[in-house]
This record gives C-alpha cells, sequence and structure tokens, in this order.
C-alpha cells in the first residue's frame, strides 16, 4: 500500500472536522489475524482474578465470563499488532494523514465488552500526553461490526480548534473528563457517531472532543487505537503518560530520526540524542573532542 490511501478531499475533511472515518479500510486477511491475536489475549486474561500491567479488567471479570477493558500496549505483545502499527494499512494511514514520516507513540485495545461495558466519558486527548504542537492523531480499527447499540465513539466535528479542557474534577483531582459545566456548553446534537463494519478505521486529532456510551449489545466492541504524531513533534516528558508509554514509543515509522523541531512556529534543529552515551559537555562539543 502506498502513502496515496486517501483523497484530496478525505485530507481536507480531516482539516475541517478533525476525524475521518474509512468504512472497511482494514482488508479480510489483516482482520482474521488481528482477530486471531486478539483472541489470544482474551484466552490469557481468564487466568486472571485482577487487572496487570498487560490487561485492564472490569469489575464481573472470571475465568468462565472475562470482561476486558483494554489489552495496554499491544505492539509489544504480539508480532501481528506490531506490524500493524509499523507497516501495515495504519501505519501507511498515518503517514498519508501527516504527510511524510510519522512518530509513533502508544498503542492500546479497548474492548468495551458486551452487557454494559463502561462508557468513555468526554475529553481529549492531548492532555494526557502533550506533545510540542498539535499534530498527533489516533487511528482506530473496528475488529468487529459495530452499531449504535454498541457504545461506538462519538466525535464532536470542528471541536480539535477549540478550547483546550482541564480535565481535572472541580476538587483539584485528575478525573480524565471534562466537566459537567464544560460539556453544557458543547452542541451535543452535532456528535458524529462512527459505527461501521469491521475493518472500518476512525481518525481523530489530539485536541477532538469524544468519548463512547456503554456497550448495551451482546457483543464485545473490541477497538484497536495507534497514535502517531508528525516527525517533528516530541512528547513533553514528565506529563501523563509521556515516557510510560510502550517500548516502541517514539519509533520513527516510513524514515529516520530528525532532530528538527518547531515549538510555538519557530523551527530549530537539536542536538543528538544523547539519551543512551550521556550528553558530552558543551566545551567538548565546541572543541570536537567528543
Amino acid at each position: 500500500m502506498s502513502h496515496d490511501v486517501v483523497t484530496s478531499a478525505q485530507l481536507e475533511f480531516y482539516e475541517t472536522n478533525g476525524y475521518l472515518q474509512l468504512e472497511s479500510f482494514v482488508d479480510a486477511a489483516w482482520m482474521a489475524e488481528l482477530r486471531s491475536a486478539s483472541d489470544e489475549f482474551v484466552e490469557e486474561s481468564r487466568r486472571l482474578a485482577t487487572s496487570s500491567r498487560r490487561f485492564d479488567l472490569e469489575a464481573g471479570h472470571s475465568a468462565a465470563t472475562p470482561r476486558l477493558r483494554r489489552l495496554v500496549s499491544p505492539v509489544d505483545l504480539h508480532e501481528t499488532f506490531h506490524r500493524l502499527a509499523f507497516e501495515g494499512p495504519v501505519a501507511q494511514l498515518a503517514m498519508a494523514i501527516l504527510g511524510g514520516p510519522v512518530r509513533f507513540h502508544h498503542s492500546k485495545l479497548n474492548y468495551k465488552w458486551s452487557g454494559g461495558g463502561e462508557e468513555v466519558k468526554w475529553h481529549q486527548d492531548i492532555q494526557f500526553w502533550p506533545h510540542t504542537d498539535f499534530t498527533p492523531l489516533t487511528i482506530g480499527v473496528y475488529l468487529d461490526d459495530v452499531d449504535d447499540e454498541m457504545g461506538p465513539m462519538g466525535v464532536l466535528p470542528g471541536s480539535h480548534t477549540g478550547k483546550l479542557y482541564d480535565l481535572y474534577s472541580a476538587e483539584g483531582s485528575w478525573s480524565g473528563a471534562m466537566r459537567d459545566d464544560d460539556i453544557a456548553t458543547l452542541p451535543m446534537e452535532d456528535m458524529a457517531w462512527l459505527q461501521g463494519p469491521a475493518g472500518s478505521v476512525t481518525v481523530h486529532n489530539c485536541c477532538m472532543v469524544h468519548g463512547s456510551m456503554p456497550n448495551h449489545s451482546d457483543r464485545p466492541r473490541p477497538l484497536l487505537l495507534q497514535t502517531y504524531s508528525a516527525l517533528t513533534s516530541y512528547p513533553v516528558l514528565g506529563i501523563g503518560a509521556n515516557g510510560v508509554d510502550g517500548a516502541y514509543s517514539g519509533r520513527i515509522v516510513g524514515g529516520t530520526p530528525s532532530q528538527d523541531v518547531t515549538v510555538q512556529g519557530r523551527a530549530m534543529r537539536g542536538a543528538p540524542d544523547w539519551r543512551k552515551q550521556g550528553p558530552p559537555t558543551i566545551f567538548g562539543s565546541q572543541q570536537a573532542d567528543s
């Protein structure tokens, strides 16, 4: 698959509205592999009574009736998820939208189990993992058909260019969700609910207001999510999930690492990445003896 996977009209729609929905984008062969990989982890979860580093479990989870909320960082855990994120159609789509090589940030598989699988309250993503710009986007793949009863993701078109909301509670603790008084100001009638057949993908910008309702159907709603940013976009360490988001976070897809960075519209070429060997002194650098 080439980078030419979206039309100019779709790119313009994304820029204006902050999201895309592409039905049946991931083909049947990929879907068979992804479902098989997902099933492996559902079976593994039957051995657990409580959540672990890999699994976030709902109340009521048991060996007989597994109820998963999330598989954490699936690209670290299975070759199929890894290939999809770094080589497959999802990687190609990220590059097509962002216009070249991209920087991978993290992945997760949200199951939203049947019979009341938990809602995801209204929020924006960027507060969880701030970057040096607002290019980060998340691409979701529906592993099964998703209809209104299953709690599809809802997005508020155009909200990616608006206010960045406080996701702390009125008491000052982190809640990861918008406050009721902020939600009351939103035109909820404009919400777009992104349902579709298995293999459909959703794309939303990091500043998009989005969420989902509980799953009231008798079928789980597994949604595999991968987040990327532009090559010149960097996570801000020391805030939120940045730095604790998987072994492959920061990996470049479709290119080579760049030290170029733009902050507040000002571009520069930063120093090399010295995390492994430690930084030289300014004296050693300037005298070319390191």
